[in-house]
Parts: C-alpha cells; structure tokens; sequence
C-alpha cells in the first residue's frame, strides 16, 4: 500500500534527507513531491522552509472496500379500502464474510528468485522479447538480473527508459507482500555499466568548464540512479559541488562552481574598447612621454671646402656664351 508523509526542511535536500532518515530507506525506494519551495527572505524575516511529501510502498496489500448494506424496502401501506397489506419480500440468506487477509510470510531467497524469473518471462513474452534470464543473488539482500539476446533494443528504449520500467514492475511484484525490501537491478547487454562510465565521464567534463569558465553548469534531466552516479563522481571533486533541482520526471543536477576567498562574484568582461584595440599593444604607450633625442657628439670645426678647378678645354675651341638668344634662321 502507498503511504506518504510531509517533511520541511531549510532547503529541499535537508527535507529529503529527513524524511529519509525518519522512514529508514532510501532515495530509489520513495517517489518525491514538492509542495512549497523554500525562500530564504529579507535579513532572515519572511523566510519559508522547504516543504515535501514523500511516497512510500509499505509491502501491505491494499484493502478491498466494503461493500454497504443493501437496504430493505418498507412495507406497503394498507390503503382506506381495507385491501390485503402486500406480502413481505423473502429474506436473503447472506454470504459468509470472506477471511480477512494476512500478510504474506517474507519468500525465502529461492522463491524469490523464481518469482523474479517467472515473472519477466511473462512480462517479455508479451512483448515479443526472446532472451536469456539471468538471475543472481547480491551479498546483503537483493540480486542483479541479466538479459541477453538478439533484440535487446527495444527492452532498453531511449536512454534505458523502458529498462527502468521494467526494473520497476520487477521490484513492485517481488517485494509485494513483504516485510523486508529487497533492491532488484535489471540489466541488459551490460547497458548499467557503459550508461555509468558515460556519465562519470560527462561530470568530469562539466566540472573542468564550470572552472574554466566559473559558472554552474545544469545537466539534462536523470533518473534517481543517474543523478547518484554524478553526485558520486565529484564527490571529491576540488572546486565544485553538485545539488540536485527540480521536480520528477525533469529533476536534473546541477554543477556549483565553488568560488575562492576573495575572488570576485563574476568573471572581467572584454569591453568595446578592448575590442578596438586587441592587437594594438598595451595603452600605456599611447600616453608615453616622447623619447629624448639621441646626445650628438661634440662638434668639431669643419674644415674649408676647396673649390674644384674648372674643367680644361682643348686648344681651339670657345665655350658658349650664356644666355645668348638663338638663332632663329632654322625657321
């Protein structure tokens, strides 16, 4: 049977985790709604907790209703004429009340393991799924199921969607009934194990940007156990942190840049004018004080330029005169 109950909290992960702690399960076993998101205020006045409900299956069969008492019809009322009072009707012999139900004795670890495999054989028959089952136990409760067969494509869906399902329908008809909860994982074509070293790879990548570039990163949205995978990878992370935000099925992680002591709140911006100028060299030299001039030697007397004797002329011949008119007999 469902149960759910209401817990507040500072933030929603403190809410979580106390509710968590008072039902003694975990995060893959409950189903999270929340009712109020909190606020942190002004100067701490008008601050309003985080507020959540959150769902449980306690392993009790669910109640069949009760049907309500069939109500007999009244006697018919003699009429002034005097005639006959109408015959009473029979009277119904009532059914023996039914057993009430008592929960189910805890299957022993063989029994579940066969109930687990019939189960999913049926469940894939109906799909039109054939596949090897494999079915193994888990030290400390729980056991690990493999699939493996031609078409494992449709029993994966996109991005393991429909895996999931079916790991969650596997989980709900086994644990049904029971006082003691066991985790069954299902996996195909080893889907589990590549999905997992995928996404380590993809925290890593979003925590090297959100220090190169000093700004929290958001994931795509996840299911419980992908968003475990990336909180467990930076767990260790120097420099960033992980939370997780938003409701189900779009709840999604989101990578914190932990910023230093003393570094400022967002990054320096290149302006318009630093645009202008990229590739110009620094500004300080436009505003340079000129270089002084180089200090010439001292100066030494130049000594006197001797004239150049004029050009000797062969015997016989006169120099032209300047400035004489020309001859205009040619015209």
């Amino acid at each position: 049977m469902i149960q759910s109950i209401e817990s507040t909290g500072k933030t929603t992960e403190d809410a979580l985790k106390a509710a968590l702690e008072e039902l003694g399960l975990s995060r893959d076993e409950v189903s999270v709604e929340i009712l109020t998101m909190p606020k942190s205020g002004f100067l701490g006045i008008g601050a309003v907790p985080a507020k959540l409900r959150v769902s449980y299956d306690d392993g009790k069969p669910e109640r069949e209703p009760v049907p309500a008492e069939e109500k007999r019809p009244a006697p018919a009322e003699t009429g002034k004429t005097g005639s006959a009072p109408a015959p009473a009707p029979a009277k119904k012999t009532e059914a023996p009340a039914a057993p009430a139900r008592t929960p189910e004795a805890p299957a022993a670890a063989g029994s579940r393991e066969e109930h687990a495999r019939s189960f999913l054989e049926g469940l894939l028959a109906r799909m039109g799924v054939e596949c090897t089952i494999t079915v193994k136990p888990r030290e400390g409760g729980g056991m690990d199921i493999t699939l493996d067969g031609p078409n494992m494509g449709a029993v994966i869906g996109r991005r393991g969607e429909t895996l999931d399902a079916i790991q969650h329908l596997v989980n709900y008809a086994v644990n049904r009934g029971s006082d003691k909860h066991s985790h069954i994982s299902v996996d195909a074509e080893g889907y589990r194990s590549k999905r997992e070293e995928s996404l380590i790879s993809l925290a890593n990548k979003m925590a090297a940007k959100a220090i190169k570039y000093r700004r929290s990163m958001a994931l795509e949205p996840m299911n419980s156990y992908e968003r475990h995978v990336i909180h467990t990878a930076l767990q260790n992370y120097e420099g960033v942190s992980t939370s997780s935000i938003g409701t189900e099925p779009n709840r999604r992680v989101v990578v914190n840049y932990e910023r230093a002591a003393g570094e400022n709140a967002e990054p320096a911006r290149r302006g318009r004018n630093d645009r202008r100028d990229r590739g110009r060299g620094p500004k300080t030299e436009k505003n340079a004080a000129p270089k002084a001039a180089p200090k010439q030697a001292a100066e030494t007397p130049a000594e006197p330029v001797k004239e150049a004797a004029p050009p000797a002329f062969p015997e016989g011949y006169t120099p032209p005169a300047k400035n004489k008119p020309q001859s205009r007999e040619w015209c």
